[in-house]
């Protein structure tokens, strides 16, 4: 089609099992949860960088008679995680330096920075999804025919029951994807699941309310076509061309089509194509893409379903608005910090809470040992870092810490903290 792409099926060989059904995320999203909170760490911002904010995260580890340092260095583009062999160096450069070595930054604490860091981090991790579906007759090619289909088959309930179960809406306390659950405006029933720890709400073309005398039948139109991904249903197959149901945001579809509906033997050929700006999705198709009705079936459906909607936001429409999406976090979560800063420094005000979280009394040596357990060589060392810190060195501030780092040094950085700022140079270069 015209601006969508097509899957192509795999060839026999690489038939993918029920157990190469991946989900596909974001890792880096959840790199701080798994690496960093509650295990001993530090955190830092710096302001005035060349590429704007930055929040760096630094953590000390032992692996096989090894030493690493694991680095996730955020900007307002990306977020860059990497683990980096500290083998061959003989005297280690102190968290400290290599904060200050790579953008001018030193040390500061808050208990509150750990989450606020994991929050922004995992800002888009979505666990609840929506998707229509719609069911298509033969012959149907517009979508003012699709959308005005009221009748419910044996073969398509039997597809809706494989996608969830049918649930009531009123008074629902589920995820419930846009549709009302008070006022019955939105139908009164609809398909929910609960697939791999994530709630999916479908949008089903034929229990959205009918409007008669509406040709566009814009109450179904109204959340089908807000949805990023729809499944198409036939029971006979027939063209179906993504550009009949006018849509900024559908950009993937699923279309299923069902042989000898309500036996044993029932089947489903499954085809799929997206806007030719998304990127391939998992799990793959196999050849021949059809599949027998069960476990399996479900399985590769809503996995496929639920990659689509993850590929979707890698888009050009999608991929802009979460760029000034992040890029706004990103400043607020730098400003937020830096005031916490200021407060556990004693340079700024500081509410109830926030006391409470450094200690209450206000100083700085306080606030360290509370947060750190840690050598108190280490502690010496940030404590004197921050004391000594050059005026004018990037305006940063370390923005949190959860325990301590790496054996503290007075040497010079070396090969660790030029490969932490290639990291950096990354960021400006590569971009996203």
């Amino acid at each position: 089609f015209g601006g969508y792409w097509i899957e192509d099926v795999e060839a026999p060989a690489g038939t993918p099992s029920s157990s190469d059904y991946r989900l596909e995320c974001n890792s880096t999203a959840r790199a701080y949860r798994k690496h960093f909170l509650g295990k001993e760490h530090m955190n830092y911002y710096c302001t005035g960088s060349s590429i704007g904010n930055l929040i760096m995260s630094l953590k000390h580890e032992e692996a096989e008679a090894q030493e690493f340092l694991r680095i996730m260095l955020r900007s307002r583009t990306k977020t860059v995680h990497d683990r980096i062999s500290l083998a061959g160096i003989s005297q280690l450069p102190s968290v400290p330096q290599i904060a200050k070595e790579t953008c001018g930054i030193v040390v500061f604490l808050s208990a509150q920075g750990s989450q606020l860091i994991v929050a922004y981090d995992e800002h888009d991790v979505n666990n609840t999804f929506k998707f229509g579906v719609i069911y298509q007759k033969f012959g149907q090619t517009s979508e003012e025919e699709l959308f005005g289909n009221n009748e419910e088959t044996p073969a398509f309930k039997e597809f809706l029951s494989i996608l969830g179960n049918n649930i009531e809406l009123q008074d629902f306390k589920g995820f419930r994807g846009g549709l009302d659950v008070s006022h019955g405006q939105t139908g009164s029933e609809s398909v929910y699941t609960v697939f791999r720890q994530r709630e999916i709400m479908f949008h089903v073309s034929t229990k959205l309310p009918f409007t008669e005398g509406d040709v566009q039948q814009l109450q179904r139109k109204r959340h089908i076509g807000n949805d990023i991904v729809a499944a198409v249903f036939q029971e006979e197959p027939t063209p179906f061309v993504p550009d009949m149901i006018a849509s900024n945001f559908l950009h993937a579809y699923v279309l299923v089509q069902v042989e000898n509906p309500c036996t044993e033997n029932t089947t489903y050929k499954v085809s799929v194509t997206a806007r030719e700006d998304v990127p391939p999705f998992g799990p793959p198709l196999p050849n021949p893409a059809v599949f027998k009705k069960g476990p399996e079936f479900r399985d590769f459906l809503l996995t496929k379903l639920i990659n689509a909607e993850n590929a979707c936001y890698k888009s050009d429409k999608f991929a802009k608005l979460e760029g000034r999406t992040r890029a706004a976090l990103l400043d607020n979560l730098h400003d937020e910090l830096h005031r916490q800063s200021q407060a556990t420094l004693g340079l700024g005000q500081a509410g109830e809470e926030d006391k409470l979280e450094n200690g209450g009394h206000g100083g700085l040596l306080e606030s360290f040992k509370r947060a750190m357990r840690v050598r108190s060589h280490s502690m010496e060392t940030m404590v004197g870092a921050q004391r000594h810190r050059s005026p004018g060195v990037g305006g940063g501030v370390p923005a949190s810490l959860s325990g301590g780092g790496l054996p503290q040094s007075t040497s010079e950085c070396t090969k660790s903290t030029f490969t932490v700022s290639e990291l950096v140079l990354g960021l400006e270069t590569e971009g996203n």
